[in-house]
């Protein structure tokens, strides 16, 4: 009687337990640990019934950021992929990931989930999966509402390498395995801004026609933000698996 209680009393832990567990041990996706695109190799991570890639995409032509005082983009529609590195130094691409405005990024089409720049068999995530990758961690989360939509979801995106993100990195687990890094973004004006201090995400969903769907993250804060955005700011790029 008494092995009986306590196996069942172990059994009701584990349930309660499983949510947690399903991303504090976090795994590749099955039967693609890793993929080469680009010259380049980008490692996965499965989050949930999500595929996601689990560094910033940095595929493409440096092309350099004109300051100017309108608001402007520095990539074309030539039949080339063209990126932005941080400070214009390649060596920031190398480390955080490149930068790309809205229209390079989507392949310069308004479809959502279009493949865009990622690799075959992958594409820009939409808002809405954005939202269930939110959910997934933060069942509270309110994806309706522009500003902070969840309170928890954004340490457990966050990456905690101290050399990725400025300090205080509040509430940075990685639980999600996510990896996210504080790459920070290009202005639309065409200067730098915020290296290790936010991550910005884009989405592959318009709010305007001279705006698109932005998440992001801070350093000081454990929430996960979703705002409209010009789509000629340089954001970083996640691709997520088709299904």
């Amino acid at each position: 009687m008494h092995v009986d209680f306590l196996r069942l009393f172990l059994r009701s832990l584990l349930l309660l337990m499983c949510p947690i567990l399903q991303y504090a041990q976090t795994l590749p996706c099955p039967g693609a640990p890793e993929i080469e695109y680009g010259g380049q190799y980008y490692r996965t991570v499965q989050i949930g019934d999500q595929c996601w890639l689990k560094d910033n995409l940095n595929v493409g032509v440096m092309v350099k950021s004109v300051f100017t005082e309108s608001r402007h983009a520095d990539v074309s529609d030539n039949g080339v992929i063209e990126k932005y590195c941080y400070g214009d130094n390649p060596d920031n691409c190398a480390l955080f990931g490149a930068l790309y405005d809205w229209k390079e990024a989507m392949g310069y089409v308004d479809t959502p989930g279009t493949q865009g720049i990622c690799p075959p068999g992958w594409h820009i995530p939409t808002d809405e999966e954005w939202c269930n990758l939110v959910r997934f961690l933060d069942p509270a989360a309110k994806c309706q509402i522009w500003g902070g939509c969840s309170k928890h979801s954004g340490g457990k995106l966050k990456d905690r390498n101290d050399k990725l993100w400025s300090s205080p990195n509040t509430d940075a687990t990685n639980e999600s395995g996510f990896a996210a890094l504080g790459a920070g973004f290009r202005y639309i004006h065409g200067d730098f801004y915020s290296l290790k201090y936010y991550a910005y995400y884009w989405s592959s969903t318009e709010s305007s026609p001279s705006m698109a769907v932005a998440w992001y993250l801070y350093n000081s804060s454990a929430m996960a933000y979703r705002y409209r955005k010009y789509k000629t700011y340089g954001f970083s790029v996640r691709c997520m698996k088709d299904e």
